[in-house]
């Protein structure tokens, strides 16, 4: 496969092979904690210049949970979050996005308003980022891209089979509004993560190569499935290995692993992955270990936790990028980045998915 050349991010690459980065926590965590209600969701009481005013007002149906409208309602709580985060340590920091898409946003009837979620999680991330970053700490904007709400792999009727509720061209067309949206708004990686149904992926990744083949621009791409269970699949059924092999001619940058299970349930597959993609960068954004109503974050994983559990990832020389999922914090991610700190980025295999790009830093 030919080298790729970046035109954003282009310093990321020899920073992952140098020291190992740091990736966000939780967003919806985060957003529990300020306990909005559903005229807050709508918008109501924020007067902020960058919000909505009374647009969704009158909306006929409950938006409450529709945390990527927030973007357009709440922009100063998504602000407070990507500033928590970059303040604790974060390099790379993901859009409020996971389920800006077409498809997940028609279940509160905002399909129509996807792009515009797109663009202002966008603008939002990259202006975070733009107040932290330094020449010698820059900071990088996560385009996240969810799984959506459907599997185009897997039956929702249990009487048929064959049944499917989505198709691989609505997603692709989904996929293709979202990262020109993303892009357009100031993303400088794409994340395709919580992948559970590979064939949703491979939707994703081609309206990706579309997006870049009509831009002429090429971003790094970061993909990263879920292990539903201790059978070491994804829902749709592949291994790890299968998963990193399904996806791997999309030369990603990195291929992890995240949400679904704690750091210690996924530790047997991230050595799995290190084994199987040698020449690739590997990331690993586990949970806060399990659900547990109550804790205050809703999992049962304090910070002291969760980072000496991904301490011990590092220390193995199994990562790159190391953040957090579900129930995780400024907290966690600040605890997590303290504790690699010291260690060393896992070591590559020459190969063809690594480009040396750039010039290696001082």
């Amino acid at each position: 496969m030919k080298p790729v050349t970046y035109t954003r991010a282009q310093a990321l690459p020899a920073i992952l092979k140098h020291r190992i980065a740091i990736l966000d926590g939780a967003m919806g965590t985060m957003i529990q904690r300020f306990k909005l209600g559903e005229a807050q969701y709508r918008g109501a009481g924020y007067f902020g210049a960058d919000g909505a005013g009374d647009r969704f007002k009158d909306f006929p149906r409950d938006v409450k949970g529709n945390n990527e409208l927030l973007s357009l309602t709440r922009p100063d709580v998504i602000r407070d979050i990507h500033q928590a985060y970059l303040a604790a340590g974060a390099d790379l920091i993901e859009t409020n996005t996971f389920g800006a898409t077409t498809i997940a946003q028609a279940d509160y009837d905002m399909a129509d308003l996807a792009r515009e979620m797109n663009f202002a999680s966008a603008r939002l991330a990259r202006q975070a980022c733009d107040q932290f970053s330094t020449p010698d700490h820059p900071r990088f904007v996560a385009g996240a891209i969810g799984p959506t709400p459907r599997t185009a792999s897997i039956s929702p009727d249990v009487n048929d089979p064959g049944a499917r509720n989505v198709t691989f061209e609505e997603l692709r067309a989904a996929y293709r509004e979202q990262v020109e949206a993303l892009v357009e708004g100031g993303a400088d990686v794409l994340l395709v993560e919580t992948v559970f149904d590979t064939l949703n992926a491979k939707a994703a990744l081609f309206a990706i190569d579309e997006v870049f083949e009509s831009s002429g621009e090429r971003l790094p791409i970061l993909i990263s499935g879920t292990v539903t269970d201790a059978s070491g699949r994804i829902l749709s059924g592949q291994t790890v290995t299968a998963f990193w092999h399904s996806v791997r001619h999309a030369q990603p940058l990195a291929i992890g692993l995240n949400c679904a299970l704690g750091a210690a349930l996924m530790r047997p597959y991230i050595q799995e992955l290190h084994k199987a993609a040698p020449d690739t960068f590997i990331s690993c954004y586990p949970n806060a270990g399990l659900p547990n109503p109550m804790s205050e974050t809703g999992f049962d994983e304090t910070p002291e936790v969760t980072s000496r559990l991904l301490r011990e990832f590092a220390a193995e020389g199994l990562v790159n990028i190391v953040g957090g999922c579900c129930g995780t914090t400024p907290a966690h991610i600040g605890a997590i980045h303290d504790a690699v700190a010291p260690l060393a980025a896992r070591a590559l295999r020459p190969g063809v998915f690594y480009r040396e790009t750039v010039a290696e830093p001082a």
